[in-house]
């Protein structure tokens, strides 16, 4: 199977120490039975194909190969998302991990995105309550039926069926940068819990969505940040955040594979100070501009002519590898401050409520930005996670204490048990 065409840039970006991974869990109502979650694993993965495959490296491309079996199950740990060596684990490009009531899906990028892996976890969820408690879990929407076989739109490349036909590429520009003491070997998890229907009325008050809402949010919390520091060579830079945009409902496709864009949303402090509502409207604006179905096909378009491009294509990956992993390195995460994506609210059928207390979500570190943040919703709670590869602990100390400010009240969790958020309510 050919690398989709968001994937391709992955492999060349890896390093020894990192690869592009994100992290769904779940917590259930009581301790997993490992032997269960083997047999549901089983049974998912067999219906989520591209999930069992092996990244191969072939003379022009990378490529993904077919693996028997599923990977170990392994305890969870303190530090997620740490680099995925594949031959340790079998060859596959995701994990399992599991802790006490907590089953968690690590997952390597170049086989799917955020929407794919929450369909891939709530799949695995559903055929674990199935076995585990004799019940018959209603299937649809993110819930698959393992019964059936993948179909040929499940594991299209929609990025090649959906391009525009003209191509727009993303503008060039820089965005103010987060500076901090580097800890790779550690990836710091914050962790705010907020009460869902709180955050939607003060959302719904402007007149905007809850991620636009956050999003401001965190915008505001970066230009604190800014101001602080006083950075001489970035002070021109605008404060930018990166709001991944599920390509699935836009394009009406059911692909598991990577479909998804973004957009770039910023504040430039340069034109004066603005108030938060006055913020938040312009957030609503830019975030309307950036998921426009025409501009994010014209983006796809571009990303995708240069794929066909007839060098591309026939330049050997020795030569490719060097040349991507740069560009990766240079173009990759300068364009923002960090990055938030929101998975959304996650709702399920009453025979899986009755056993699951909590889902969450986090992004590995990203490659350059050293902070990134990510969202879902579910059982009435909001859980926002901030992961970072930097000591200090700048952004999301501003985010949670601004919110806190606001009237919202956040209960803060760590793992790092060092670390002193200041920014608890309740």
């Amino acid at each position: 199977m050919p690398l989709d065409n968001a994937a391709k840039i992955y492999p060349p970006a890896m390093t020894e120490g990192w690869n592009a991974l994100f992290r769904v869990s779940v917590t259930l109502d009581e301790p997993v039975d490992r032997q269960v979650l083997k047999r549901a694993l089983l049974r998912t993965a067999a219906r989520f194909p591209n999930f069992t495959m092996h990244l191969r490296r072939g003379f022009f491309w990378y490529y993904l190969e077919k693996l028997d079996g599923v990977p170990e199950i392994r305890d969870d740990v303190r530090n997620p998302c740490a680099r995925l060596n594949f031959r340790e684990n079998g060859g596959f490009a995701f994990r399992i991990r599991c802790y006490n009531r907590r089953i968690a899906v690590e997952i390597f990028h170049a086989i799917t995105d955020g929407g794919g892996g929450i369909s891939f976890l709530k799949t695995l969820t559903a055929e674990y309550v199935s076995i585990k408690y004799g019940v018959t879990v209603p299937r649809g929407g993110d819930i698959l039926d393992c019964s059936d076989q993948a179909s040929e739109e499940e594991l299209s490349d929609g990025f090649l069926t959906h391009a525009g036909p003209v191509a727009v590429p993303e503008p060039a520009g820089r965005a103010y940068r987060i500076k901090g003491t580097r800890d790779r070997d550690f990836l710091h998890v914050t962790t705010g819990i907020l009460d869902s229907a709180e955050v939607l009325s003060r959302a719904k008050a402007l007149g905007v969505t809850v991620t636009e809402y956050l999003t401001t949010v965190l915008l505001f919390a970066a230009s604190d940040l800014k101001r602080v520091k006083r950075d001489f060579f970035q002070k021109r830079r605008p404060v930018m955040v990166t709001v991944p945009v599920n390509l699935r409902r836009l394009f009406n496709c059911r692909t598991l594979r990577n479909f998804a864009n973004y957009a770039n949303v910023g504040l430039d402090t340069r034109l004066g100070e603005y108030g938060f509502e006055e913020a938040a409207r312009i957030v609503h604006h830019q975030l309307k501009l950036g998921c426009d179905p025409h501009r994010l096909a014209a983006k796809v378009a571009s990303n995708v002519n240069i794929e066909k491009n007839i060098f591309m294509r026939l330049v050997p990956l020795f030569i490719k590898d060097p040349v991507m992993a740069l560009a990766y390195r240079i173009e990759g995460d300068r364009k923002s401050t960090t990055c938030f994506s929101n998975l959304g609210q996650i709702t399920l059928p009453p025979e899986m409520e009755a056993h699951v207390e909590r889902f969450d979500f986090m992004l590995g570190s990203l490659a350059e930005n050293p902070v990134a943040c990510a969202a879902v919703g579910y059982g009435g709670r909001l859980m926002i996670n901030f992961t970072r590869v930097i000591e200090e602990s700048f952004l999301e100390r501003a985010f949670f204490t601004r919110l806190v400010k606001m009237g919202l009240h956040v209960m803060v969790e760590s793992n790092d048990a060092a670390q002193g958020c200041g920014a608890q309510g309740d």
